[in-house]
């Protein structure tokens, strides 16, 4: 629970300060606000991840397996890409508060989202154990 508090911290402050350094992301708000933001984006990934999961799964068995030669490359390629996705999601339910123009500063922010989200991410019982 205390690494979900500090993955929102980190988050929010993403937005708050990030943000606003990178060209074509605009952020208006208080902190508070990036926490909100930070809690939408989290909801919203969540629900692109299991969108992406959900198709992904469709196709292997629609294909019967065959269709994984094509979206085994397309998921190690393109996992950068939902953080983006959520971001640009996260722009359009908060208008006045998160604005983006265009997909390249969606890319960039959502890297940072990548990078806050496999910073905080809980490392596996093996993982551990090797420590």
């Amino acid at each position: 629970m205390t690494r979900f508090f500090i993955r929102l911290a980190l988050i929010a402050c993403a937005f708050y300060f990030v943000f606003p350094m990178i060209p074509g992301l605009a952020y208006h708000g208080t902190f508070v606000h990036a926490l909100v933001a930070g809690l939408v984006f989290a909801v919203l990934g969540w629900v692109v991840e299991t969108i992406a999961v959900a198709v992904t799964a469709l196709l292997a068995i629609g294909t019967l397996g065959l269709g994984l030669l094509v979206l085994i490359p397309i998921w190690l390629l393109g996992f950068w890409i939902l953080p983006a996705v959520a971001l640009k999601w996260t722009a359009d339910f908060m208008p006045a508060t998160l604005a983006i123009s265009g997909w390249t500063p969606a890319i960039l922010g959502g890297l940072v989202m990548l990078l806050i989200g496999v910073v905080t991410s809980t490392p596996s019982k093996k993982d551990a154990a090797v420590v």
